[in-house]
């Protein structure tokens, strides 16, 4: 199960904005800068990001159908910050993997659980 709709949009508006003055520095976590494809405004989005082999993961608990990832993908380009840094990535696409094997192992249960079976993957724009 998915987290539902109804979850998301009470924490677009009540959560995310107090989970985002820790996002971007605490481990496992980060902010998601992404323009929106319609408005170009700016937004900040918390997630769960994973890194490993020079590859970054995010967790997607909402599912894929959301406006963050829809707006990395049409802009191909976004930045996360996470543990001070701001890091820019390119070529998001979004995966499916039901046992979540590209998270670490204690992550693993928790994303099987909320059957959290999509994720985007980017790699960083410079390196």
């Amino acid at each position: 199960m998915v987290l539902p709709r109804a979850l998301a949009k009470f924490n677009r508006y009540a959560t995310n904005p107090a989970a985002g003055l820790l996002a971007g520095r605490v481990p496992g976590f980060a902010l998601v800068q992404h323009k929106g494809r319609k408005s170009g405004r700016e937004y900040r989005t918390p997630v769960s990001l994973f890194h490993r082999g020079g590859v970054y993961r995010i967790a997607l608990t909402y599912g894929r159908n959301v406006d963050w990832v829809k707006n990395i993908s049409a802009a191909g380009t976004f930045t996360v910050h996470t543990r001070g840094r701001a890091i820019e990535l390119t070529d998001p696409a979004v995966l499916h993997d039901p046992s979540a094997q590209w998270a670490p192992a204690a992550v693993r249960p928790w994303l099987k659980a909320l059957s959290a079976a999509y994720y985007v993957e980017a790699r960083p724009a410079a390196e």
